[in-house]
């Protein structure tokens, strides 16, 4: 089975999906880490972030790797642990940009559905859209931008107690614009996506809502199994 989540900045996809994966015993594919271990990566080269075909080359040319279960991913970039290293603000901000080149965008894809065609559970903005328009089950989780950005603002203060919430905001508010707005596998709602908005709901009521979908497509799936069964 392939479930693919797509949704905005702190829709919860990341800890829902983790929680799909694990209750269901599938592959965990947190696309988001992806786009940053490529960031890292021009970061750290001498390749001009501007330069859409350098980067779009890079992309396609460095490791990148996904290891071990849902709660304790690990992200590899050649070879290298970069887990910690990517969720450092410079490297966010990086992201958000190159994320939104298409040579990069298509080096990604490439690789996520090398990685998830076997099954998995894959979130990111443009998993159901683009990635795998034919997933078994689609969601698009979103909330009001001030409930996503708390929830954003209290990850955050954890590591860091000088974070603002009205920057927090701010910021979020931009990456939804470019998200929504590049021309490049823009952030947008399948046709067949199920779409559950989060505000004022817990993770625990979300997961139940998702699990009750996922639970009646398997259903579906086992009747038309057995209806081919018999046909043959």
């Amino acid at each position: 089975m392939i479930i693919a989540i797509d949704g905005p900045s702190g829709a919860g996809k990341s800890t829902l999906g983790r929680m799909l994966a694990r209750t269901l015993n599938l592959l965990y594919i947190d696309t988001g880490s992806m786009y940053r271990a490529v960031a890292l990566a021009v970061m750290e080269s001498s390749v001009n972030a501007t330069d859409d075909v350098a980067v779009g080359s890079l992309a396609s040319r460095i490791d990148i790797d996904l290891e071990g279960d849902p709660e304790s991913l690990r992200v590899t970039l050649e070879g290298r642990d970069v887990t910690e290293a990517i969720r450092e603000e410079e490297v966010t901000e990086m992201s958000s940009v190159i994320s939104a080149i298409p040579e990069v965008r298509r080096a990604m894809v490439q690789r996520q559905r090398e990685m998830g065609g076997r099954g998995a559970v894959l979130n990111g903005r443009d998993i159901g859209t683009v990635v795998f328009p034919d997933a078994d089950v689609k969601f698009f989780l979103t909330a009001v931008a001030e409930e996503r950005a708390q929830r954003r603002f209290a990850e955050e203060r954890e590591h860091d107690s000088k974070v603002d919430y009205i920057a927090t905001l701010a910021d979020m508010t931009e990456r939804d614009r470019r998200d929504s707005s590049r021309a490049d596998s823009p952030l947008k709602v399948a046709s067949d996506a199920i779409v559950i908005d989060s505000t004022g709901l817990s993770i625990d009521e979300v997961f139940a809502r998702m699990m009750a979908v996922v639970g009646e497509r398997q259903k579906e799936e086992g009747s038309r199994r057995k209806a081919d069964g018999r046909r043959q």
